[in-house]
């Protein structure tokens, strides 16, 4: 996670919540829309994290995702599939 957030620009952390099938985890996401995601003990372990790391942290069933996310994902699908529209 701190190679991440340290090797890129405009880093920020999103808490997800632990649900009945997942544990809490937190997605650091870069200014460009690229994320990683690893699970965490608790809320409070994931706001340490970002603390450390000097990065902004946000709930993620608050706020939602940043829009950049969703277009990396876009891209990234589409450079899987040779840039072809289906």
């Amino acid at each position: 996670m701190q190679s991440f957030a340290t090797s890129r620009r405009g880093v920020e952390a999103y808490i997800e919540p632990a649900t009945t099938v997942t544990a809490t985890t937190v997605v650091l996401i870069a200014g460009d829309g690229e994320w990683t995601r690893r699970r965490v003990a608790d809320p409070r372990a994931a706001r340490a994290l970002a603390e450390r790391l000097r990065i902004p942290v946000y709930e993620a069933a608050v706020v939602g995702y940043p829009q950049r996310m969703r277009e990396w994902n876009r891209r990234k699908a589409e450079q899987e599939r040779g840039g072809r529209d289906e």
